[in-house]
């Protein structure tokens, strides 16, 4: 397995709607800066 995918998920388990959020501000910003 590979450990920097496996400690990625450790760290997703409990904050998963931090992520998501990460990944919804990402995506907004790279739309606008596009």
């Amino acid at each position: 397995a590979d450990p920097q995918n496996f400690l990625l998920m450790h760290a997703m388990g409990p904050n998963v709607a931090g992520v998501i959020g990460t990944v919804v501000a990402a995506g907004v910003f790279i739309a606008l800066a596009g």
